[in-house]
């Protein structure tokens, strides 16, 4: 609580997060569920899904915006810009003009401006923390995503029940413009922004030429210095991908879609966990608790598919997501520290959209195997999934010899930004 108090920007910013995770939680429940009444259809559901699911994926062509523009700036005005827009829902309809159509331009819309938004986030920690209170800070953060959607996502769907859905959009939009004065009050240091955009077509194409050198540059730094980072990242969200495929599939297996609430339960509970261990583990170096945590989280996953105890298979599938959900901490905090904060936006980004994409083909392949293999086996090898990391950080030597993650700085190893060696990641 100290913590907290001593730092009145930090709160300001974790407040807000709070705010907007809530806000989101209750957005996209009140979404799903209004286009599924007006559409009549599993088909619009899916659509919005895809639609909100698909900005993700193209994160990376915001970095070089996030890193240019003012962070307070982009935090406040997007938080306002989803207050205004949510609000064209019950407005519409009070006009009798809303029609599923429209909620399905208004959902990809709002996931858009969300890239700004977190990324964002994410960048302001090292400007307003000490490096050694990152992880803390981290911690903080993802407690806060973690604990509201474990309760936030069971008590929208009570709260579509009891005053509609039109009702919780009104609520929703009131909690981004409350986010919107919160990120008002953050002080950070001075910052110019360094995009003009004017008239004149040359500096048009100049302001184009800049931009398309600065996502080279993220992409560059991305595929050259944090590739095994990123290969780790692409092969957890496959897992993910696969498993929420599968396990509505293994559930009914199990008893039906009781298990299946179990097994979500288990996840959201297992990494709440991993944020409450992080703490403990950060007294470890980050090398040999990334190779003992996915090896850890490796068996438990397997036992699980092959232990024939319902109960018993749900605990074990939960005790995988502690490790993963904590390395998740620690690996974020590492690139904090040795991506320079110039351009931790674009790489931040672009690191986020390519593990993203690996989303929607695990959950194509993880369909498509279950449909002609058990479904239990195709559980099993997901899991497998964490052992391959597991052998990458073992091998690697850079990655295997990561100290502490206080004791990391950004002299261990290299990074090049605007072509000048920066002594990074």
């Amino acid at each position: 609580m100290n913590f907290l108090l001593s730092n009145k920007n930090f709160l300001f910013v974790l407040l807000g997060r709070a705010v907007t995770n809530i806000g989101d939680s209750i957005y996209y429940v009140a979404a799903m569920w209004l286009v599924y009444e007006l559409g009549g259809s599993a088909f619009y559901t899916g659509l919005a899904g895809f639609l909100t699911m698909l900005p993700k994926v193209f994160q990376f062509l915001f970095g070089p915006f996030i890193d240019r523009w003012q962070a307070k700036k982009i935090l406040v005005s997007t938080q306002l810009l989803q207050c205004l827009i949510l609000l064209i829902i019950p407005f519409s309809y009070l006009m009798n003009l809303l029609s599923v159509h429209l909620i399905l331009i208004i959902m990809p819309i709002v996931a858009i401006i969300e890239q700004f938004s977190y990324p964002t986030q994410n960048k302001i920690l090292p400007l307003i923390l000490k490096k050694e209170d990152l992880l803390k800070g981290n911690t903080y953060f993802s407690f806060a995503y973690q604990g509201i959607d474990l309760i936030f996502n069971a008590m929208a769907g009570i709260l579509v029940t009891l005053i509609g859905a039109i009702s919780l959009f009104v609520i929703d939009s009131i909690s981004f413009a409350i986010c919107a004065l919160l990120f008002s009050l953050i002080k950070l240091p001075n910052q110019e922004s360094r995009t003009t955009f004017k008239k004149n077509e040359t500096d048009i194409r100049d302001a184009y030429y800049k931009y398309i050198k600065e996502l080279t540059e993220g992409l560059k730094m991305v595929f050259q210095d944090l590739l095994p980072l990123l290969v780790g990242a692409v092969a957890i969200n496959f897992a993910i991908g696969v498993t929420y495929a599968i396990l509505p599939s293994l559930a009914e297996e199990k008893g039906g879609s009781e298990i299946y609430g179990y097994y979500l339960t288990s996840i959201s509970t297992g990494s709440l966990i991993g944020v409450l261990l992080v703490s403990k583990l950060s007294k470890f170096k980050v090398g040999k608790v990334a190779i003992f945590g996915f090896f850890t989280a490796t068996c438990s996953w397997v036992f699980s598919a092959i232990i024939p105890n319902t109960l018993l298979a749900i605990v074990l599938f939960g005790l995988a997501w502690i490790p993963i959900s904590c390395l998740n901490i620690m690996i974020g905090t590492v690139n904090q520290v040795i991506i320079p904060n110039e351009v931790l936006g674009r790489v931040t980004s672009a690191s986020y959209s390519f593990s993203a994409m690996s989303l929607p083909v695990g959950s194509l392949v993880g369909g498509y195997l279950a449909s002609i293999i058990n479904v239990e086996l195709v559980f099993a090898f997901t899991g497998v999934g964490s052992l391959l990391i597991a052998l990458m950080w073992l091998l690697n030597p850079k990655l295997r010899k990561l100290p502490k993650v206080n004791e990391i700085n950004s002299s261990m190893f290299n990074m090049k930004v605007n072509g000048k060696e920066n002594h990074m990641m």
